[in-house]
């Protein structure tokens, strides 16, 4: 029943909402993500700017990096390729590319109704654009927002991260997973109790170094292979379209588990990206919006396809032959080619990588938790729930974990699709805002409540600093 009603809400709704949407936001905004892509390096490059009271752009940017570069950039591409065939891949990037301009969109409107905190963060997402931004009629929506991002996050990703951690390290060093288990939910509990800014400074520091390395053993593997790239590319496009047999299915099959893993991974549209975005300083909702669309773009065109050229470029990936643990097939298909070390950077990337992705899952949980109460002893509880769950984890066997993760994330986008339909107007107002300043000659656009004082935006969330210019 599960597997039944994922695929009839994956095939039959979300692909043609997530592609639709993606591909009509990216028209109505003139291509954003194509035309801003050369300012995505430069507002980067002054991303790095804050006073120790907030929260950078780059530390928010790096966040929602760490929890799209996660176990679904390893372990899911190669499940993507195994029952959708080579052309998942090529699905993937379109999802990614249209995907730029959804994210843009949905952080930028998380950045216009975000609430300031005592301690100088901030607060907000779905749920908070939801309310303040369609109205408090609209409260029941944002709880169910909320209670989704919960289920799908906190209770289905943190487990599945530390299965598909425990599970690598076992095959390539030969630890026990109760051993793993415990390990990583000590360093998370020490990071988790300290907060948002703990959890900004801990993936500062590790999200670029393991980013940088995973693609520099990949560019290795490329060097290699590089006379069979143009082959594996043209490989992937003919099977995206059924030109080539697949035991998946052929062109539904590579669709379906494409634009699935697509979103997966990147999670352009489905509303968690914009409760990280929400907590930067930034003087105009879209500086963070335009961030957030480069990091779907190392997600997905970047890190998944090292991963794919990884294994395509292999003799391990067998056409018909299905995995279970897509870490393994990668980690195997990665020693192919540089030797038995090889799987061993695997197994090392794949724990910084779900050891971002467990705080990721857990932030965007409190968040969720914070819109029905931010009572300390609720929040210290969620903490230590948390903990348990990465231990847990990591000594049960959760394969099936993925059709939960997919039906509540499903569920969880379809919300989101449907708030970010109703603020269209809203979220168009603020992007044009942004290029109208850059046509007059504004180096940096800044954010003005007062041209916006039909909506419910929080005054305190968007006081002007001399940093700002």
């Amino acid at each position: 029943m599960l597997a039944q009603l994922n695929d009839f809400i994956w095939t039959y709704i979300l692909v043609a909402a997530l592609l639709g949407m993606g591909a009509v936001l990216t028209v109505a905004t003139g291509f954003f993500q194509v035309r801003h892509f050369g300012r995505m390096f430069r507002v980067l490059a002054g991303a790095f700017r804050h006073d120790a009271d907030h929260i950078s752009s780059f530390q928010a940017m790096v966040i929602s990096v760490a929890g799209r570069v996660g176990a679904g950039n390893i372990a899911g591409v190669a499940v993507a390729i195994s029952l959708g065939g080579p052309g998942a891949v090529f699905w993937m990037w379109i999802v990614a590319l249209i995907g730029m301009a959804t994210s843009c969109f949905e952080c930028s409107l998380a950045q216009v109704f975000k609430t300031a905190e005592p301690d100088g963060t901030y607060r907000g997402g779905p749920s908070f654009y939801i309310l303040r931004g369609l109205g408090r009629k609209w409260k029941w929506l944002a709880a169910l927002f909320s209670v989704l991002m919960m289920a799908t996050f906190g209770l289905g990703i943190i487990p599945l991260q530390s299965f598909v951690l425990a599970s690598s390290v076992k095959d390539a060093f030969g630890v026990a997973e109760a051993i793993s288990g415990v390990s990583v939910a000590v360093v998370m509990g020490i990071v988790i109790f300290g907060g948002i800014k703990r959890i900004a400074q801990f993936a500062e520091l590790v999200v670029p170094v393991m980013a940088l390395g995973y693609i520099g053993i990949s560019l290795v593997v490329l060097t290699i292979n590089l006379d069979e790239l143009p082959g594996i590319f043209l490989y992937i496009c003919r099977s995206a379209f059924g030109f080539e047999e697949m035991a998946s299915g052929g062109l539904v099959g590579a669709i379906l588990h494409g634009v699935r893993r697509g979103l997966f991974s990147n999670e352009a549209g489905l509303g968690s990206a914009p409760n990280v975005a929400a907590v930067a300083h930034v003087p105009h909702p879209v500086n963070q919006g335009i961030v957030q669309a480069f990091s779907v773009f190392v997600d997905t065109i970047v890190i998944c396809s090292c991963t794919a050229a990884i294994i395509l470029l292999s003799d391990v990936y067998q056409p018909g032959s299905h995995v279970e643990d897509g870490a393994v097939l990668t980690q195997r298909a990665l020693a192919e080619h540089v030797g038995s070390w090889g799987g061993y950077l695997v197994s090392a990337a794949l724990i910084l990588f779900v050891m971002t992705t467990i705080l990721y899952c857990y932030y965007l949980g409190e968040n969720a938790l914070a819109f029905f109460t931010e009572a300390p002893i609720a929040i210290n509880a969620f903490r230590v729930l948390v903990v348990g769950l990465v231990f847990w984890g990591a000594v049960q066997d959760l394969n099936t974990v993925f059709d939960f993760s997919d039906l509540t994330m499903g569920l969880t986008a379809i919300v989101n699709l449907f708030a970010l339909a109703m603020l269209f107007k809203v979220g168009l107002r603020v992007l044009r805002d942004f290029d109208n300043q850059l046509r007059d000659g504004v180096k940096q656009p800044i954010f003005d409540p007062a041209r916006f004082a039909d909506l419910d935006i929080d005054p305190k969330a968007w006081k002007s600093e001399p940093m700002d210019r």
